[in-house]
């Protein structure tokens, strides 16, 4: 995809901690109790500003999981994680858009075998805030 780019920073924390206490993956447990792992982190320009891409995989998300329980996990982590990651999100008014699928995908291709949910936040006072679409 044109324009699409790895944030290296972000990529350099990651494997930093991943490599922490001899960890694989860093787990991340969120407020449905499911567990996540980071699965990239991409960036692009869109419209002037920095677009984040945070992508989870976090198996056993369940299809018919209410909006209120995927939008809390979604939200975590992008309080939790991705702002973390992102220290200039706010000042470069960078949009973070979080995923999490209940498998590994591929980047703008469709997979119906793979159950994804993804959201987009602005960051304002340091917090994640919702972006309707």
């Amino acid at each position: 995809m044109r324009g699409l780019t790895m944030v290296c920073a972000a990529a350099v924390t990651i494997a930093a901690s991943a490599r922490q206490g001899g960890a694989e993956e860093e787990r991340l447990v969120l407020p449905s109790g499911l567990e996540a792992g980071l699965q990239e982190v991409l960036q692009e320009e869109g419209g002037g500003a920095p677009v984040l891409r945070f992508r989870f995989v976090a198996p056993g998300l369940d299809r018919a999981a209410g909006l209120e329980v995927v939008s809390a996990d979604l939200e975590h982590l992008c309080n939790a994680y991705a702002l973390p990651n992102a220290p200039d999100a706010e000042a470069t008014g960078a949009t973070i858009i979080v995923s999490v699928g209940d498998g590994p995908s591929e980047f703008g291709v469709a997979d119906p075998d793979v159950v994804q949910v993804f959201e987009a936040y602005r960051v304002e006072n340091g917090l994640c805030i919702w972006e309707v679409f």
